[in-house]
Parts: structure tokens; sequence; C-alpha cells
């Protein structure tokens, strides 16, 4: 089994919508994971059923027993994140603002004040309108250690896919190059970059190949809407070659990407014009260099 991740280093560029486009041409042959936890939307595109469902626990937060609490305000008085407020005469937890740290428990006398496991989210298991498993999450309002949520996703995944003998496990990775994306990176075969010819494209770019080239991990680029700024584009193919990135495709800006969204489709779904070919010819492209 060949695991692709697609990233992007910023949003914006296409990512999800490729990464939906090569899960539709793969069909039943992969297991699609969605590694964007902070803002998982690729199930507006794949259609799961959300057939299964785990609550996710992440870090601790505070509890206060009103029972046993005197009230005496030491726990708000030491907590630097101010999670701990007067309301209604009584002392209770901010969740939002609780960072787990425990001090407040530390100082309690009559020990009224516990640490619980926080739900930060949950992930889900399903099938496609595709046919194909799919693995997503997503993460609580305000909750944190998405990156362990990444981890917890990819792991389930990839349980499925060596279960039921599938070749690939394409995987949404999130924007940036943060702890989502290290987290999404790990045990992959091949990180396939999509940019756009922007400035901060170019320097989104080469951050987050300086992450994949940590792992080793053989990469490749799409540049999506790549009429846009022929000269930048340019400098990214220069970028490409000086790195011994394979470049995978050049794809031009075409209304139909949005219109697809729109839709809760993907792009291969929403037409047979030139835009499929060239993602059939880029998978096909992503395949051979992985042996698949």
């Amino acid at each position: 089994m060949k695991e692709i991740v697609v990233i992007s280093g910023k949003g914006g560029t296409g990512k999800t919508s490729i990464t939906a486009a090569l899960a539709s041409l793969a069909q039943e042959s992969c297991v699609v994971v969605d590694c964007d936890v902070d803002a998982a939307d690729m199930h507006l595109l794949l259609q799961p059923d959300f057939a299964h469902k785990e609550d996710f626990y992440s870090g601790l937060l505070a509890h206060i027993d009103e029972n046993t609490c005197r009230n005496c305000g030491r726990c708000a008085k030491v907590c630097r994140f101010d999670a701990i407020v007067l309301r209604n005469g009584r002392y209770v937890v901010d969740e939002l603002s609780c960072e787990g740290c425990g001090y407040c428990e530390k100082v309690c006398r009559p020990h009224a004040i516990s640490m619980n496991e926080r739900l930060a989210g949950a992930w889900f298991a399903s099938q496609t309108k595709y046919g194909s498993d799919m693995v997503h999450a997503k993460l609580g309002i305000g909750a944190e250690n998405s990156g362990k949520l990444v981890a917890k996703v990819k792991k389930e995944g990839k349980a499925i896919a060596l279960a039921k003998n599938k070749s690939l496990m394409i995987v949404d990775g999130s924007p940036g190059i943060g702890c989502p994306v290290v987290s999404s990176l790990s045990g992959a075969h091949f990180a396939l970059l999509v940019t756009e010819p922007t400035l901060s494209g170019l320097h989104d770019l080469k951050r987050v190949y300086e992450v994949v080239k940590k792992f080793r991990i053989k990469a490749g680029c799409i540049i999506n809407k790549s009429d846009l700024n022929p000269e930048v584009r340019e400098q990214i193919e220069a970028f490409l070659r000086e790195e011994s990135i394979l470049h995978v495709k050049n794809i031009p800006y075409n209304k139909a990407f949005t219109q697809a969204m729109v839709e809760a489709k993907t792009i291969t779904e929403y037409t047979d014009a030139p835009l499929k070919k060239l993602l059939e010819e880029s998978f096909e492209t992503i395949k051979k260099t992985l042996g698949v």
C-alpha cells in the first residue's frame, strides 16, 4: 500500500479539490483520509455516509465540584489563563480558556478540582459516493492537539487500507507547516505539493518543501491556476528543477473548479473538458512514480 499526502503550504491553492479529484479517479482502490481536521471540508465533495463515529479525547480540562468547593478563589488567583471566573457567586471553569496545566488542582485545599480528559472532537469511518473508504474527523470548537487527531485519523485509515488490501491511501493534509502537516507526512511515500503562481504561493511552497525534505519523501508538484502569473510560474518551475521535484502538471485557471464545488461535485465528475484529462494524466504520473 502506497500513501500519497497532498499538501499546499498555504490555503486557497485548490489542494482539497485536487485531492478529491484523485480520490474520484482511484474509486474503490483507495482509502481517503482527510487530515485537515481544523477545517475539514472534503466530505462536501465526496459525500461520505458517516457510518461510524467515535469521540476523540485529548488533553485535560479542569472541573470544579460545587459541593466541595469553599469558594475561596485560590484557584482563580493562580490561573495565568484567566480560565476560572466568578459567575453568580460561584467559581467555574471557562472551558475555552483552560489549558489543562493542573495548577489549580494543586493549590485547591478541599480538593474540589479534578483534571478530566477533554473531549476534543470526533472521527468517522465512512463510505464515499465512489464506494471508497474514507476516514475523516472534526476538531471541537477551541480544541487543540489537532496533530494528535491527525495521527489518529491516519492510523485508522492505514488499518482499513491494510485490512482491505487497498493499493493506495490518499491523504488531504492541512495547509501550512505546523504540527498537523508534520503528522500528515509521517509514514507517507509521496508528497504532492499544490501551489499557485503568486509570491505567497512560491514562498510557502519553499517552506513546506523544507518540511518534506526532513522526511526524505519523494515529492511532486502541481501548479494550479498556472496561467494567472507566467513570471511567477517560471520561478516556481525553476525551483522545482533546482530541488529535483517532479513537475507533475500545470493546471490553468478554470471557473469549472468553483462551479463544481457549488454543485458539491469533484472536477472529474463535473466536466469532461481538458481539466479532467489533465487530472487523469497527473494521477497516472503519480502512480507510475510510485510503481502502483
